[in-house]
């Protein structure tokens, strides 16, 4: 297999996962470079690089640039020349510029890329609402990860990843995902017990008042650090639409999960009075 299949070979492979990364692609070089135009590398979070781009003061550059672009998320071009022909951060024509010691002497201009992944949306379950959610957030964008009995996946078509239970540390969620339980009596405990504790940015129930008193009144008499991590539960979860219907209910609960990555809406276990009531 040759470098370059090699490197499509592993963009795909991030992508399936939802890893983030960077492309860097060679568009010019100029004098003696050991890297043509053309030639790409794929830079992970953690600062591995894959691929060839040229030698080790050419790596480095790339490397620091591409790590620049996954925290800003703004795909950029950069120029690597001889040390001794740099004397600012940025080139008359705007482009950020990089010094190189490699004897070669040769000038290379890098293309980089940013490959962000998707925010990932956790359903738990597989009821109505949950179903009708699914095509909802997949139509923006989202990975989304179904957790719900091996018998009831075929309700769930299309999913980026089945879970057959709510073992939910190994998927590393973070603040920029979102879980919703929307189990309507099939393991509501469990499901509930396990989103309270990841790291997702927005965590919901739909469910009625009822039921999530009893719920949330339960958990907090197992253990007393419920009364904390329940603080950022969305529940009964979706915006006040007036929805009656399962598509109607999904609308609000993704609208509400939009809302809130984008404006940051308060935890709506503070304004129960104001949400849509589903058992």
């Amino acid at each position: 297999m040759t470098t370059s299949n090699s490197t499509l070979d592993l963009i795909e492979k991030l992508r399936a996962e939802g890893t983030s990364f960077c492309i860097a692609t060679i568009l010019r070089t100029a004098d003696s470079t050991s890297a043509r135009p053309g030639a790409k590398a794929v830079i992970i979070p953690d600062g591995d690089l894959f691929g060839f781009v040229g030698g080790g003061c050419v790596t480095g550059a790339v490397r620091r640039g591409a790590l620049e672009c996954l925290q800003d998320g703004q795909p950029k071009m950069i120029r690597i020349k001889p040390k001794e022909d740099v004397v600012s951060t940025v080139d008359i024509d705007g482009i950020q510029l990089h010094r190189s010691s490699c004897p070669s002497g040769g000038t290379i201009e890098v293309f980089l890329e940013p490959m962000r992944a998707p925010k990932t949306l956790l359903i738990c379950g597989a009821s109505p609402i949950a179903q009708a959610i699914l095509p909802l957030a997949k139509g923006l964008g989202y990975r989304v990860i179904v957790a719900t009995a091996k018998e009831d996946q075929i309700k769930m078509p299309d999913a980026s990843l089945y879970l057959d239970d709510f073992n939910l540390a190994p998927l590393k969620l973070s603040t920029i995902d979102a879980v919703i339980v929307a189990t309507q009596g099939k393991r509501d405990s469990e499901a509930l017990r396990a989103i309270v504790t990841t790291n997702a940015g927005y965590k919901g129930m739909v469910c009625s008042r009822k039921k999530i008193t009893a719920l949330t009144q339960r958990l907090c008499s197992e253990d007393q650090n419920y009364h904390t991590l329940l603080q950022d539960l969305h529940a009964p979860a979706g915006l006040h639409i007036g929805a009656i219907e399962p598509e109607e209910i999904a609308l609000s609960v993704i609208s509400e999960i939009v809302s809130y990555q984008r404006l940051g809406l308060v935890s709506c276990n503070q304004n129960l009075n104001t949400k849509n009531m589903t058992a």
